[in-house]
């Protein structure tokens, strides 16, 4: 049934896909303000709390609808997979920024690029040159993809193969979108975040991307140049500050043979406070840090499309053998 849950889902998203400013994404805001708002009273502990209510109380509350609804009918159990995954699975959540960008860059229209990076990541990229504007886009379209396909696509398959239907799609996202919800508002003016709070969401967010990360640089490696992209996963993952987002670009650098890295290294969960390094100029003498590979152009954005709908078939085919192995048994 997982298989046909993400099928449906990854189709549906195909075909209407949900406006980029949803009432989804309001709802879950205002649910992470609220906790953060009636829980954490600034002690380390409270921290713990304001996670397990934001991050788990909601990925709990989904498996107990799920195995109700399930109980009634396969059926609806099978919507309601469908229905959860449709609003936790799905390249439309960011994919608008990443065609905008090329098709401006497509136009030449450098700075329309950057404007969109800009608004995209909520950091200063007026100094970017196109090689930088380029290489920011392709690692940041990786992770995106990962965080908004591959790793909830693992953790739904994992809870779902448990009987918990939808459970680890949503506990994953709610894990994501809080480190990220937290990381924005420390960055921002007059909003701080409890820095133990963030640091704790971090910690536990790369915990739980641990091997979805290292699942994703392994596909990308299969259905991509599989030497180059274990190569450059040993030698560069370490270029970025974040280990599973190194694993993911360094795999995904060697797969299609693009130069990632530099100054833009640390990704996208950046320790900067508002602003993007203008980066080093493709060719300088004194570029270091990069992965192997030519510097990004504008066909390597085709390659990094091509490369996610293939590991996506790989995932999809993989699932669609273990239903039948578990059908046939």
């Amino acid at each position: 049934m997982s298989f046909f849950a993400v099928l449906l889902a990854l189709l549906l998203e195909q075909l209407k896909p949900l406006p980029r400013d949803n009432w989804v994404h309001e709802a879950l805001m205002g649910w992470v303000r609220w906790t953060g708002r009636n829980f954490d009273a600034g002690k380390p502990r409270h921290t713990w709390v304001v996670w397990c209510v934001a991050v788990v109380a909601p990925a709990l509350a989904v498996a107990a609808i799920y195995l109700v609804a399930a109980h009634y009918s396969l059926l609806l159990g099978m919507a309601f997979d469908v229905a959860l995954l449709y609003l936790t699975l799905g390249f439309r959540q960011f994919s608008h920024y990443f065609t905008d960008i090329r098709d401006a860059l497509d136009r030449t229209d450098e700075g329309e690029a950057r404007r969109l990076l800009a608004e995209w990541r909520h950091l200063d990229a007026s100094e970017l040159p196109r090689t930088e504007v380029l290489r920011h886009v392709i690692e940041h379209a990786l992770l995106a993809a990962h965080r908004h396909v591959f790793g909830v696509f693992f953790w739904f398959v994992l809870f779902s193969a448990a009987g918990l239907g939808p459970m680890g799609a949503v506990f994953y996202r709610m894990a994501e979108f809080c480190t990220r919800y937290w990381g924005y508002r420390q960055m921002a003016i007059d909003a701080p975040a409890n820095d133990a709070l963030l640091a704790l969401s971090r910690r536990l967010f790369g915990l739980i991307d641990h091997l979805p990360a290292r699942m994703t640089a392994f596909g990308f490696a299969f259905v991509g140049n599989f030497e180059d992209a274990i190569g450059s996963w040993r030698r560069d993952a370490g270029l970025w500050l974040h280990p599973n987002e190194g694993i993911i670009l360094a795999a995904a650098a060697g797969a299609v043979g693009v130069q990632l890295g530099g100054a833009a290294a640390p990704g996208v969960t950046p320790d900067r406070s508002k602003t993007f390094s203008a980066g080093i100029e493709a060719g300088a003498a004194d570029a270091q840090g990069y992965t192997a590979g030519a510097p990004p152009q504008q066909g390597h954005l085709q390659s990094v499309v091509g490369l996610v709908w293939r590991s996506v078939m790989l995932w999809m085919l993989l699932v669609a053998l273990l239903t039948l192995a578990n059908v046939l048994g």
